[in-house]
């Protein structure tokens, strides 16, 4: 089973489009306002050469001067490739979504998005995928071929276990970050003990926190009393969809965890984006970057 889209001759079609979305995404990216972009965070050593009577002491390479017999200084090259990681909820409640699309299939068309915009910037990627366990990981790495086993692992629908580790999830990438970056989380937020893991991890990074949406969150259609299952407990209950004060109770409890969620992710330094499964990714994202870069 494919998520990215219905089947891959359908993904093949659309993979001009992606790519010249994505290149319109990566051209905001460049220009975003993240303290982590195009910004010479990293810096590597890339030689020696002589000493010169205006360089700094402190950059002599004591071990190559004692053999060469005259001073020698370590010269560095600032890294300004980006380093982009992403962090995705292929839980149960990810699964669900009306209007034929599912939450997950609107997360990884954005991820897929994001991944070949990297890929046009030159920028290493990484990830790691979640459900009720960790069922993926990988540290950045750049190259086309880290760009195609992640984009083949967003079309396969092997998710869907209840239960949802995103704490752990969020805990891993911190470790498998070793310079700054910009994370991703893709997410329906539907989990507990987040808020730590995610706030020790934005102090390090630019981390995006992608709430993914469905309109049937905001508004039920009134078709009566009919059952619901929860997702992530399988618990299942009868909801008098038809009763105005029931969908009324609906949409503020919606609207409170919203709510949570947008304060949370401003109080703690990370920057909220909602993603509806009715959504164009490629334009959400775009007006994202450009309201970073203009805002």
């Amino acid at each position: 089973m494919q998520v990215l889209d219905e089947n891959r001759e359908r993904l093949l079609r659309r993979a001009s489009l992606l790519r010249l979305n994505a290149r319109a995404i990566a051209e905001t990216m460049k220009s975003g306002a993240f303290r982590s972009h195009w910004r010479g965070q990293g810096i590597e050593f890339s030689g020696v050469r002589e000493y010169l009577p205006d360089d700094n002491v402190r950059a002599i390479d004591w071990n190559v001067t004692a053999r060469m017999g005259k001073a020698f200084v370590k010269q560095y090259e600032e890294d300004r490739a980006l380093h982009v990681f992403f962090v995705l909820d292929r839980s149960a409640s990810m699964m669900t979504g009306s209007g034929g699309r599912s939450r997950l299939a609107a997360a990884s068309e954005a991820a897929a998005l994001l991944l070949l915009a990297a890929e046009q910037s030159a920028s290493a990627v990484g990830a790691v995928f979640f459900d009720g366990t960790i069922q993926y990981a990988c540290a950045p790495k750049a190259g086309r071929a880290q760009v195609m086993a992640l984009l083949s692992r967003l079309d396969r629908a092997d998710g869907g276990a209840r239960g949802s580790v995103l704490a752990n999830a969020l805990n891993g990438a911190g470790t498998l970050l070793k310079r700054q970056s910009l994370v991703f989380v893709l997410s329906d937020f539907r989990a507990d003990g987040w808020l730590q893991p995610m706030a020790r991890l934005s102090c390090k990074h630019d981390l995006v926190a992608v709430r993914v949406t469905d309109p049937a969150d905001e508004e039920l259609p009134a078709v009566g009393t009919i059952p619901f299952a929860d997702g992530e407990t399988g618990e299942r209950r009868m909801l008098p969809t038809s009763s105005a004060s029931f969908r009324q109770a609906w949409r503020e409890d919606n609207r409170r965890r919203a709510d949570f969620w947008h304060g949370e992710c401003l109080r703690h330094g990370a920057y909220p984006l909602a993603l509806s499964t009715a959504d164009d990714a490629a334009l959400v994202l775009s007006r994202f970057f450009s309201q970073r870069t203009h805002g």
